[in-house]
């Protein structure tokens, strides 16, 4: 696990679905720099409260940015080009990403053709909305919108809804470092570097397994179903008297041990014996069941369906989720050495050597341009001078 180590990934990221990627790899212990345009910067610096008291660094910036380092590069200046391609082959970059529109990459000098010149073995990603040939730009709810995640989501009888989290964005990230494996796994077996196009609406697509087959294949209608699920009943949200618990019967085993509980014996009848009969009534049999959930406290309902082996939660709120004894043992922190305010960070999908090698810490979010007197001064050798004259001129 020390090779992630002696990887280096120089992106040029902003938004949500590239900072994700390389955040999770920031995990792994690859060393991350992340590029921004030295006025505008990533737009995502802005969003939020200003929790530090100081520009560029708001709270929505601060929760997928730890762990890595900032430079501010204009490339829009043939000087920038220069300098940037000199980061690739002084640094030795082994993976370059962008979530820039297709049209740019020429322009900006960032094209796969002219960094493998540069550094042949170079792994290169770009994410894209739709595709290279493309460029249309793309928000998360507009690709939820149109690849049907968002027809998929909500209520039987209401508007489409956006998903809770932004799966286009972070879907698209995970796709990515999949494909970023494979490609260092072959160019460990052969030495060849790679060039990889990731389109987040296909990224999007390929969740909805089921809807599409039953769409195209058996002219099936699929569409938002609220908190039911199309094919197993009793499976839904229910309230309690003191919040709402989340109850999955997904076999007639099951729905038998429900109903030999002395509180839910009323649903005991012959209709509701198989699956089938408890689908074809299912509007009915819920509310029959939350008539039941009401008049008892959501904590005591999950001890009843533990005890008898049914699926079952307590709808969490990000509080309680947060003191989960499951959740806490993992989560992640970040120190800043200014101002000693640590973050606390969401879970990774797995704890990695790297994290546990470090106690679960990353660096702190980097300010804008905060490593560019590190990387310019000391590894690529300009002088405070130049240094200068370069930011006085908007090159970095």
């Amino acid at each position: 696990m020390d090779l992630f180590k002696n990887l280096t990934v120089l992106s040029l990221e902003q938004a949500t679905v590239l900072p994700y990627l390389t955040y999770r790899l920031a995990h792994d212990g690859v060393q991350v720099i992340r590029l921004e345009h030295p006025v505008y910067g990533d737009p995502n610096r802005h969003i939020g409260e200003n929790v530090l008291n100081e520009e560029r660094m708001n709270s929505y910036f601060l929760c997928i940015n730890a762990g890595k380092k900032a430079l501010t590069l204009n490339l829009a200046e043939p000087e920038g080009q220069d300098i940037f391609h000199g980061l690739i082959s002084e640094l030795k970059i082994d993976v370059f990403t962008t979530n820039q529109l297709p049209k740019n990459y020429k322009k900006l000098g960032i094209d796969y053709e002219t960094l493998r010149t540069l550094k042949p073995d170079i792994i290169w990603l770009g994410v894209t909305g739709f595709g290279p040939d493309s460029n249309e730009g793309a928000y998360d709810p507009i690709l939820q919108a149109r690849s049907g995640l968002m027809e998929m989501t909500g209520e039987a009888n209401g508007a489409p809804q956006v998903l809770g989290i932004p799966l286009p964005d972070m879907g698209t990230s995970e796709h990515a470092y999949g494909q970023l494996m494979k490609a260092l796994y072959q160019r460990e077996a052969t030495g060849k570097g790679a060039c990889i196009n990731l389109s987040m609406f296909e990224s999007s697509l390929s969740w909805l397994t089921v809807p599409i087959t039953f769409t195209a294949s058996f002219n099936k209608e699929s569409t938002r179903g609220g908190n039911t699920h199309e094919f197993f009943c009793p499976v839904s949200v229910y309230k309690t008297s003191d919040g709402f618990v989340y109850l999955a019967v997904g076999n007639d085993r099951q729905w038998r041990s429900l109903v030999s509980q002395d509180i839910f014996k009323s649903l005991d009848t012959q209709a509701y014996e198989k699956n089938a009969g408890r689908i074809a009534d299912v509007q009915r049999l819920n509310q029959m069941i939350e008539a039941i959930t009401i008049n008892h406290r959501a904590g005591d309902l999950i001890e009843l369906f533990k005890s008898i082996t049914l699926p079952a939660s307590k709808i969490n709120t990000m509080a309680d989720v947060v003191a989960d004894p499951l959740v806490a043992k993992r989560l992640l922190y970040s120190k800043d050495e200014k101002t000693g305010i640590e973050i606390t960070l969401a879970p990774p999908p797995y704890m990695t050597p790297w994290l546990l090698e470090t106690h679960k810490n990353l660096s702190f979010p980097p300010r804008f341009g905060e490593h560019n007197r590190e990387i310019y001064g000391e590894r690529l050798g300009y002088g405070p001078d130049e240094q200068k004259r370069l930011r006085e001129n908007n090159i970095i």
